[in-house]
């Protein structure tokens, strides 16, 4: 658990870059069989203008650039928030080990809090999946950065988080 704690950090180190752009600070990190960074990634939505700039498909498109492949088994990919079903469809693709994530999100989560797209037997890959590593103080920081955006008026719809 110490290593799957210390590899959130850095996922919660790249969240805080999305906090600092204002975007929802969500930040992934993907590492190889043998702990090393393959891929790192935060939330672009809104600076790239691009539905599917998710912290999770950053990562997953440097960790698969750097392998030069579009697979990564043995990898894992390391959230601050409980991946979408867009993003879980595509670490399903990448053909992930493992999918560690920090807060649940009880409004688009596909591991468990709205959807469990990863238990589905019909899929040809099954990956594994935890959460709630470092959950509250992964939940903390996108509390934060929602209240700032409710107090300055700049939020239209607010996340139950």
């Amino acid at each position: 658990m110490g290593d799957d704690q210390a590899a959130m950090r850095l996922a919660l180190d790249q969240a805080r870059l999305a906090y600092a752009g204002g975007e929802v600070p969500v930040g992934a990190v993907v590492l190889d069989g043998d702990g090393r960074i393959a891929g790192v990634g935060f939330n672009r939505t809104v600076g790239d203008h691009d539905p599917t700039a998710h912290a999770e498909i950053v990562a997953l498109r440097a960790a698969a650039q750097a392998a030069g492949n579009y697979r990564l088994p043995g990898m894992s990919l390391f959230v601050t928030l409980e991946p979408c079903a867009m993003c879980m469809g595509a670490m399903l693709h990448a053909r992930l080990a493992r999918v560690v994530y920090g807060a649940n999100d009880p409004k688009t989560g596909a591991c468990g809090s709205v959807l469990s797209v990863h238990e589905y037997p019909e899929l040809n890959h099954q990956t594994q999946v935890y959460g709630g590593v470092l959950g509250d103080e992964c939940g903390d920081l996108l509390r934060q950065f929602f209240r700032e955006r409710r107090a300055k008026g700049t939020m239209t719809d607010t996340p139950d988080l």
